[in-house]
């Protein structure tokens, strides 16, 4: 799963992915959260932009971003066939760049144990995402994403089942339908020992600023 993650300066290194466009505001804290405006790059007729969004799906038959249940998360398994997220898996996908995120792990009655995963080779990834424009009553667009998810590696399992997709930068055209079909191959966990597990360790109490 992924409820929580982290932007860092040092990720607007690998916004390299974006090739046109004005690329906005990215945004930079270490406790991004659900609901916050996040930054998410798409493919365009023009190239690839760096758009903000809204972390949580807005599927369009919702009256409202509040209408129904918070979709910050799509499972790979499912995304296909799921009717919020099926034309988006098709048409709609984008990369949000990251340098990792907050797990917690469950240990019962003892409560949970929270975990920093990064890329145990340094520097940023990148999560595969959707997304997708809701059209307000008073015509407003607003946009809004969510982060794949697989099942995890047998390293991470005992953390939690699910962890977010990462998109290699050698398939982010794939992943961005730039390269043609086959985008469904790359929703997997990376290799065991691709993250870094830091344990006791959750988000500051901070805020989110834009770069």
């Amino acid at each position: 799963m992924c409820g929580r993650f982290a932007v860092s300066p040092a990720v607007v290194e690998n916004i390299a992915v974006v090739e046109v466009g004005n690329p906005g505001a990215l945004q930079i804290g270490a406790d991004i959260r659900p609901t916050t405006d996040i930054s998410a790059v798409v493919a365009t007729g023009a190239g690839r932009m760096l758009h903000p969004m809204r972390w949580g799906f807005v599927p369009d038959w919702y009256a409202g971003p509040n209408d129904g249940p918070l979709l910050i998360n799509a499972r790979a398994e499912t995304i296909a066939t799921k009717p919020a997220f099926r034309a988006a898996c098709r048409q709609r996908r984008c990369l949000i760049p990251t340098s990792g995120f907050y797990e917690w792990q469950s240990l019962g009655r003892q409560g949970k144990r929270p975990y920093w995963l990064q890329p145990a080779h340094g520097g940023a990834a990148t999560f595969a995402g959707i997304w997708q424009d809701w059209r307000g009553a008073d015509g407003a667009v607003h946009h809004s994403c969510a982060i794949v998810t697989c099942a995890a590696s047998e390293d991470l399992a005992h953390i939690h089942h699910r962890l977010p997709v990462i998109i290699e930068p050698s398939n982010h055209a794939l992943w961005l339908g730039e390269a043609g079909r086959g985008a469904a191959t790359l929703m997997h966990a990376q290799p065991q020992g691709w993250w870094q597990a830091e344990p006791d360790r959750g988000p500051p109490v901070s805020s989110p600023r834009l770069l």
